[in-house]
């Protein structure tokens, strides 16, 4: 089994609990393989769950739960042991991962964690891209955006992922979707592809690119670039957990 505890240190400081969910409600994404850690089994869900999160610490006051989904699939009483260790250790940000369906559900979050106390929450999206073409026939990701429904967006959405140095990106479209980003979110995770077995396959050419002509976007206080995806801030979880 991966680890699935773990801290990030310096400016997106931060603890770090993989969980495990109900499977994602999407799950057609052709570059993921995170989902092979879901399940239907709602006992192990939570025995492996009720573990990690005796790991949390509370030392910076902000936690991430990322679990191969979206919060509403972690089963119920994970859900209110997340709670309890949230109050116990004071923990003031919560940030939780969502799938673009659920945007209409939020506050159902937002209420259930501030049910006794203040917590703010932050929720993530993955985008992948903004270029709607790519985004759908390559990523396979069926969602359909534009400059009006990425302005909605941001307003429920704290952060979104984009997905870069992937066959038949371009040097333009990655530019374009840094760009975006930064127009309308309050902050943006670059994750690097990393060849992980789906039949999305890195471009290594892009990626010198990237590191090389847009390092400056490694100093940028809203940006988190994840040159590997096993790396965050060089204490990430591996997310593609073996059974």
């Amino acid at each position: 089994m991966g680890i699935r505890y773990s801290k990030v240190e310096g400016k997106f400081q931060r603890e770090i609990v993989l969980l495990k969910s109900f499977p994602c409600a999407y799950g057609k994404c052709s570059f993921c393989n995170y989902i092979e850690d879901n399940s239907n089994n709602e006992e192990e869900i939570n025995e492996v769950n009720l573990k990690v999160l005796k790991e949390i610490t509370g030392e910076f006051g902000i936690l991430e739960v990322i679990n191969s989904g979206s919060v509403f699939e972690i089963p119920k009483k994970t859900l209110e042991k997340i709670r309890e260790v949230v109050y116990e250790k004071d923990i003031k940000i919560l940030y939780f991962e969502i799938f673009y369906s659920y945007l209409s559900r939020l506050d159902e979050i937002i209420n259930y964690f501030n049910e006794k106390k203040k917590v703010e929450i932050r929720f993530r999206t993955g985008i992948e891209s903004f270029d709607n073409d790519f985004r759908r026939n390559v990523y396979k990701k069926n969602i359909l955006l534009d400059e009006k429904k990425i302005k909605e967006l941001s307003e429920k959405i704290y952060s979104v992922c984009l997905l870069i140095a992937t066959q038949g990106q371009t040097k333009e479209m990655i530019k374009n979707d840094i760009e975006l980003g930064l127009k309308y979110f309050k902050a943006i995770t670059i994750n690097v592809f990393v060849n992980n077995g789906t039949v999305v396959k890195r471009d290594d050419e892009l990626v010198k690119w990237f590191v090389q002509d847009m390092r400056y976007l490694f100093d940028n206080d809203r940006v988190e670039i994840l040159i590997d995806n096993k790396d965050l801030g060089r204490k990430i979880i591996n997310r593609t957990i073996k059974k």
